[in-house]
């Protein structure tokens, strides 16, 4: 489903530290199946990862 490169914009995320708002945008790095977590190199700088089975969400942008 997710592939590295891809890029992404932030739905959600539980993360209660992080400056990351819901729209900013980031592009993926890897993607681990066994945890349902994406590494996205977010264009903020930030490499928060999203961990989708804790309540993170992220919508796939168009190519």
């Amino acid at each position: 489903m997710y592939e590295a490169g891809q890029r992404v914009a932030l739905d959600a995320t539980t993360d209660p530290h992080t400056e990351l708002r819901p729209g900013d945008e980031g592009t993926i790095r890897r993607y681990h199946p066994a945890l349902n977590q994406l590494d996205i190199h977010w264009d903020s700088g930030s490499c928060l990862s999203m961990l989708l089975d804790e309540g993170d969400s992220v919508r796939l942008l168009p190519a």
